[in-house]
């Protein structure tokens, strides 16, 4: 009943640990459901702002280039009669749509106009700012024709004479009417600004500025003509929070489905600590070997000895599951003891001979403080066994710094270090660098891209003139096929493994293996493939 009782305990600390889990992600869901909406929102307001007001200037702009076209052509009429001149004017007025009159000053006197033929009024009584030595743009009141109507003055003054030149009166309230009507709720106001006077969509030239706790002002300034627009509205803040409450029933909606998926996703992963406990209480774990052999000489040099598990409530559980979860969980070390406990008890079925070593699969986490180091006292030299131990040190984590000290130890008790899967994780470099281990296993993908994966291949045989270079032996993972083993023998690869030599086995079927090797001494070692006992 004690084993039943503490995993009910187990079973409801990790209910009450995935609930928790389950209401945070879910609350965190929402919160960030709701922060990635407000910060989009916000960020499109204010791309909609800068749009508008770039749009505004660009199209005011191209509006305006074609009076710079008409004024060099204007220019050599000023002093001419006008009644000479007066039917180019109006031509030249008709072409541009955008221009309500065109009007020539000579002497600060405008003696022609597009409209009205030939006047003879002094210029500034109707704008007082002309003539000018220099081109002005300024915003102003129609007095002649529509009198009271903004309008936009553009004047350009001869080059010899500044009080002489061209007058262009633009239909800016016209313009303005097209281009800058405002887009609520994120523009309220519009202006177009000439040297401090400014024109408003909808009230024509006004002299206050609008106001308001709530406005944000934003501004874009023509590069080519002396003219801005300015744009008002609630910042972009606040529209995207005052958004925010219609984004919250989806919000909730998400969350509650991503608390249900984080639910059912955990129910099998977070219960295999449970389930990992119990099986090692139960002794559900079997230990497996598959053989190494020697790429000269055909012959087994060792095992590797790997981990079983056929759950008798959910089934067989593949190894690539439950060792990573078992690493995640912080579980990975109890495997390893189980490991070294279980080979212990069975290594009357290994060669009692130092030519033959027993390789354990040794997680970075173990390394840890020297615990691997007081296990290896505790469960392996108490037998005094005559075979050489390697640890086969996975790269899935790096090793801690303080503990790369540890190789030292072990190496005193004879153990030697090898790298698993070498060439797949992301510490390889580091871990020859500061273990100096005595073996590298290269990992199968590489053997597997012999003859087929250009990349890979050449990678292949990179790692190996690396560990011939670095003086390190070298063990194939994964030979599958003769090919591989011709191959990987030519260039000197002294140990190899895979399934063209024996898939893993329970370690009762090693010595029938191991015999019917030995009844096959002629053969080429890569023709020499027996099946592993079926048990």
């Amino acid at each position: 009943m004690k084993p039943m009782q503490k995993a009910q305990r187990i079973i409801r600390a990790y209910r009450r640990r995935r609930l928790i889990l389950c209401v945070v992600l879910a609350l965190l869901a929402l919160i960030l459901t709701l922060g990635i909406r407000y910060f989009s929102d916000r960020k499109q307001y204010q791309r909609d702002t800068t749009r508008y007001a770039a749009h505004a200037v660009e199209t005011l702009d191209e509006l305006l280039v074609p009076l710079d076209a008409a004024r060099a052509a204007l220019l050599p009429l000023v002093g001419m009669p006008c009644q000479q001149v007066h039917r180019q004017l109006r031509e030249m007025a008709a072409s541009l749509q955008t221009v309500r009159s065109i009007a020539l000053i000579n002497d600060g006197t405008l003696y022609c106009s597009s409209i009205f033929g030939e006047r003879n009024v002094p210029v500034h009584q109707l704008q007082p700012h002309l003539p000018a030595p220099t081109p002005l743009m300024r915003l102003s009141r129609d007095r002649s024709l529509i009198k009271g109507s903004p309008v936009l003055i553009v004047w350009t003054p001869a080059i010899d004479n500044g009080t002489s030149g061209v007058l262009q009166s633009v239909n800016i309230e016209f313009i303005s009417g097209l281009l800058l009507n405002p887009d609520p709720p994120v523009i309220e106001h519009v202006l177009f600004d000439v040297a401090g006077t400014h024109l408003e969509y909808g009230r024509g030239l006004v002299e206050a500025l609008p106001t308001g706790d709530n406005l944000t002002r934003y501004e874009k300034s023509s590069s080519r003509y002396p003219f801005s627009v300015t744009l008002y509205g609630p910042s972009p803040g606040a529209l995207a929070l005052k958004n925010l409450p219609s984004q919250l029933p989806l919000a909730v909606l998400l969350s509650l489905l991503i608390g249900y998926i984080a639910w059912l996703a955990t129910a099998r992963r977070m219960s295999f600590s449970w389930e990992i406990n119990l099986g090692i209480a139960n002794n559900e774990f079997e230990v497996y070997c598959q053989p190494l052999v020697s790429g000269k000489t055909g012959e087994c040099t060792g095992v590797e000895l790997l981990l079983r598990w056929n759950n008798p409530r959910l089934g067989p559980i593949a190894p690539d599951v439950f060792i990573p979860l078992a690493e995640q969980l912080r579980l990975i070390n109890a495997l390893t003891r189980y490991v070294l406990i279980k080979t212990v008890e069975q290594r009357h079925f290994f060669p009692d001979s130092a030519d033959f070593h027993i390789g354990v699969n040794i997680a970075a986490s173990h390394f840890h403080q020297g615990v691997i180091i007081d296990d290896l006292k505790r469960y392996w030299y108490p037998s005094r066994p005559v075979q050489p131990l390697f640890l086969e040190l996975t790269e899935r984590d790096a090793l801690p710094e303080v503990d790369y000290r540890v190789a030292h130890d072990l190496r005193q008790l004879g153990v030697k270090l090898a790298i698993d899967d070498f060439g797949t994780g992301q510490s390889s470099l580091s871990y020859l660098e500061t273990l100096s281990p005595d073996v590298l296993k290269m990992d199968k993908r590489f053997t597997a891209a012999i003859g087929t994966d250009a990349v890979n291949s050449t990678v292949t045989d990179i790692i190996i003139a690396m560990a011939r270079r670095l003086k390190i032996e070298l063990v194939a993972e994964g030979v599958e096929t003769e090919e591989q083993a011709a191959y990987l023998c030519r260039l000197g690869v002294p140990v190899l493994q895979g399934y063209l030599f024996a898939h893993p086995m329970p370690l009762e079927a090693l010595p029938q293996w191991l015999e019917q090797r030995r009844a096959h001494p002629g053969t080429p070692f890569w023709r020499r493939r027996l099946p592993a006992p079926m048990i």
